[in-house]
């Protein structure tokens, strides 16, 4: 059975299904959707949303429907723009609360249209299973507030240029609202209203702080280059990538790690350089078996059409990015019951909002981010009172 929800919180229970709103006495059987929100959480539902591939309503409408659904849309729009202007916040509203139960029923209605044409026309992709774990993730992190505040932060007043951003940021959305499907390969963005989490320079992360004791960050050392042995069929190195490298690639004593590093990624990237040749990385080799020079095939399911020149580029940074965000559903689940939880993701980054009293569970979180589907990947651990002075943590 098709439905929609009316809103996306938790708290805020409205279906529409067969031309009804139900806010009470909400029926069962409901199996297909657009999109996940937090009132229904059956694992059973199924969402067009994921089914392909992120597109907006507008452009998943059918052409016979777009008439009926611009209609329903300019509607819509005009309601969220009152509700902006008189300065609503809808994450303390029900949105039906707001606007006439006939209007939710003829936008709901066509939602439900599109959502049907989707499932009739899309197939499911191969990696839908993380993917929708993925969007329930995301979602739970969408409603967890920030705390952001410029306590300790007088260092960051004294520019003009500084001071307005940090400014800003006070002002702007506490929360970040990640976007599943924002980049090609699989790497999380965020909205445009969102809390910058992404993109925010480093000195200004001072001014977000945990709501328990410490923040705890995680993150693999060099990421992609492990990603690339692995593979590769190359065993982990247990200590630091790059001065392994040094020792392994590069195998020149007057060569230092930062040197290292640097003609490293300067190679990775370049598909015309040769600047390192060592049996240990072979980008040849990887693509033969994962590129058939339109589609990138990942071990995570994806299918990605790229041209010869990014396709490296693609493999290494999507396969990358689900194995952080794979990852990341693995400590969330972890954390369950305890006062702990996940408070973002910035690239191969997690960073967990850390209550003292978890502390023993420091060790297994460490673990369960080491162990993943490529192999053990060197961890790298860290914990601050900000998210900007982090320091090293060894276990």
């Amino acid at each position: 059975m098709y439905f929609q929800s009316v809103d996306d919180k938790e708290q805020c229970l409205g279906i529409y299904v067969d031309g009804a709103l139900h806010f009470d006495g909400i029926p069962s059987n409901l199996q297909r959707t657009w999109k996940y929100t937090g009132s229904l959480k059956d694992p059973a539902i199924e969402y067009a949303w994921l089914r392909c591939g992120g597109l907006p309503l507008g452009e998943a409408c059918p052409e016979d429907l777009v008439p009926e659904w611009e209609a329903a849309r300019r509607k819509m729009h005009a309601f969220k723009k009152s509700f902006e202007i008189a300065k609503i916040d809808f994450r303390d509203h029900c949105f039906f609360d707001l606007v006439p139960y006939d209007f939710l029923t003829q936008f709901l209605e066509v939602k439900n249209k599109i959502t049907e044409h989707v499932f009739a026309n899309f197939a499911s992709p191969e990696n839908y299973g993380h993917l929708d774990h993925m969007q329930k993730f995301l979602h739970k992190l969408k409603y967890q507030t920030l705390n952001v505040n410029t306590d300790n932060c007088k260092n960051l007043f004294y520019s003009s240029g500084t001071r307005a951003s940090v400014q800003k940021l006070v002002k702007s959305t506490a929360y970040i609202d990640y976007n599943l499907f924002g980049t090609v390969t699989g790497r999380l963005a965020t909205s445009p209203h969102s809390f910058p989490i992404l993109t925010m320079k480093k000195e200004l992360r001072k001014i977000l702080k945990p709501h328990h004791d410490w923040f705890l960050s995680l993150d693999y050392n060099g990421a992609e280059i492990r990603t690339l042995l692995a593979l590769s069929g190359e065993e982990q190195p247990k200590n630091d990538i790059h001065q392994w490298n040094v020792a392994n690639v590069f195998k020149r004593l007057e060569i230092d790690r930062s040197e290292a590093k640097t003609i490293f990624f300067a190679w990775l990237y370049n598909p015309e350089s040769t600047a390192i040749v060592t049996p240990y990385y072979n980008r040849q080799k990887v693509l033969d078996t994962c590129y058939d020079g339109g589609y990138i095939s990942t071990v995570f399911g994806r299918h990605i059409k790229v041209e010869p020149r990014k396709a490296f580029n693609y493999l290494i940074q999507s396969t990358t990015a689900d194995l952080v965000n794979e990852r990341a559903l693995a400590i969330d689940r972890l954390l369950e019951g305890r006062k702990s939880f996940v408070s973002h993701i910035v690239h191969d980054e997690i960073v967990i909002d850390f209550a003292d009293e978890d502390r023993e569970a420091v060790e297994e979180i460490k673990r369960t981010f080491a162990n993943n589907r490529l192999g053990t990947f060197m961890v790298n651990l860290k914990v601050g009172k900000n998210y900007y002075d982090l320091e090293d943590l060894s276990l």
